[in-house]
């Protein structure tokens, strides 16, 4: 997807890694910060607490990301026994990620306020940062494992819903890549087209234009 970007719109192609780099980085330091603020300092002792990308970034999922448009970052590792607060811990530390990516978005809208940002190649990155970091912030909310959504949602299912609890943890790695592929056959309708409905609008109320890609 982004190798035929490159041919077609390179400037795009560029604005759009930018945001994945970004996005992806800050998403699994924001994991690592809370996680070792919460007492868990496994990540911290792995070197995750950085915005170094080299320490986030998954190389299958890098590649994946500029083939098909669908990557993914390091996992970053998680004590939930060391965390601070019981669930409400794993709780925090998990719905850091996405909202860090927001908190991207907010700051590529405080930069569109800057004349210099409104038009030529830095508003095409802007813009193209700020999208990404929406797609990633509201996809990462989706509550289907391992996607943060499940770890803020399933800590407080009723117990007579473990069983379904434990299929999802088990299948919903599969029923994730199931939903990401029904996107790309032609006329194949996928609940991510609706659940990531939110991303635009997300754009708009920050006083960022829509894109045109």
């Amino acid at each position: 997807m982004i190798l035929g970007l490159f041919e077609s719109y390179p400037a795009l192609a560029v604005a759009v890694i930018m945001g994945f780099i970004a996005g992806i980085t800050i998403h699994e330091a924001a994991h690592a910060w809370s996680a070792y603020m919460l007492g868990d300092d496994t990540a911290y002792r792995e070197g995750r607490v950085t915005l170094n990308p080299v320490s986030h970034l998954d190389v299958l999922g890098t590649v994946m990301l500029f083939m098909v448009g669908f990557g993914w970052g390091r996992p970053t590792p998680v004590m939930l026994s060391k965390l601070k607060g019981g669930r409400l811990g794993g709780v925090a530390v998990a719905v850091a990620g996405p909202v860090s990516n927001l908190l991207v978005v907010v700051v590529c809208a405080a930069l569109y306020l800057l004349p210099q940002f409104q038009e030529g190649y830095l508003q095409l990155v802007v813009v193209g940062v700020a999208f990404v970091n929406a797609l990633l912030f509201v996809f990462n909310l989706i509550p289907i494992p391992p996607l943060d959504g499940s770890k803020v949602i399933f800590p407080f299912l009723p117990r007579a819903l473990d069983g379904f609890v434990n299929f999802m943890n088990q299948y919903g790695p599969f029923v994730l890549l199931g939903l990401v592929l029904l996107t790309w056959l032609p006329g194949a309708a996928s609940p991510l087209n609706y659940i990531l409905v939110p991303v635009l609008p997300i754009l708009l109320v920050l006083g960022l234009p829509l894109p045109t890609f």
